[in-house]
């Protein structure tokens, strides 16, 4: 089992979420978040309004996945938040201890689904 953490620009998400649905990957968490990387904070203009500090915002995605649709994930993510300029994002793959379906009881990859 792996959490996949992926920060991606606002006008992606769209985008994303489709390419994870056409891929079978329904079960997703999304958060406004706000950050800097390589760009250091530099503005941009984002839907036509100067984003200004050193932190721009962000859009933070967590996907619990089983080991067989790690790729997939990888791939409808990547593919689709890029743009070949800098401030695309990141991904972040983590092992993942357990993972418990609350309703049901259920544990490890059964819960995941």
């Amino acid at each position: 089992m792996k959490l996949v953490i992926a920060v991606i620009q606002p006008h992606k998400l769209d985008a994303v979420l489709h390419a994870l649905d056409s891929k079978e990957i329904f079960l997703k968490t999304v958060s406004n978040v706000l950050g800097c990387g390589r760009q250091k904070g530099e503005s941009e203009v984002y839907r036509g309004v100067r984003e200004a500090g050193n932190l721009i915002k962000k859009v933070r995605l967590e996907i619990a996945v089983n080991d067989d649709y790690l790729a997939v994930t990888l791939e409808a993510i990547t593919s689709a938040a890029k743009t070949g300029k800098i401030g695309d994002g990141k991904i972040f793959v983590l092992d993942l201890a357990e993972c418990i379906r609350i309703r049901t009881g259920e544990t490890g990859s059964v819960a995941i689904g």
